[in-house]
């Protein structure tokens, strides 16, 4: 394995991480000096849990439309293939305090929703896999543990 990776997570010792958490994975600046700032939105403990695929899917939607109703500097909202959450990409630089926050808003909009936005053939590639239950269950589980969401090792 070489020292040193391309890719910021496969640098990251996946088993000293205590998931749910909140880390700033990376920050790149652009060429005009635009500033992106990519989250690890970790929601299950990487090689011992993981969300299924519609809680996966359906959290991606609701988070990534739900967000944009908190902030115009959302730009993504993507699941890992890991399914153990998402990378929340963001333009500009953020306090830990200002993601929080922007995560917990937007995970009490999941909470309150009674659907999954987009959730049809005509908008989505798989409108039939989805699970506005599991996607709650999820942001319940991980709202409960915020106390926690900077503490990123074990």
């Amino acid at each position: 394995m070489p020292d040193r990776m391309n890719v910021e997570s496969f640098n990251l010792d996946h088993r000293t991480v205590a998931a749910p958490y909140i880390r700033l994975a990376d920050t790149k600046t652009l060429p005009a000096g635009d500033v992106l700032s990519k989250y690890d939105v970790r929601f299950a403990q990487p090689n011992v849990a993981h969300l299924e695929m519609p809680v996966v899917h359906s959290l991606e939607h609701l988070f990534a439309e739900h967000s944009r109703n908190h902030s115009d500097r959302v730009l993504d909202f993507s699941p890992m293939g890991c399914q153990t959450g998402f990378y929340l990409m963001l333009e500009g630089t953020w306090s830990d305090d200002e993601v929080q926050q922007l995560v917990a808003d937007t995970l009490q909009d999941v909470l309150a929703a009674d659907e999954v936005p987009a959730a049809n053939e005509v908008q989505c590639g798989w409108g039939a896999n989805h699970t506005l239950a599991g996607a709650q269950d999820a942001a319940r589980a991980f709202l409960a543990e915020r106390a926690g969401w900077s503490q990123v090792q074990a």
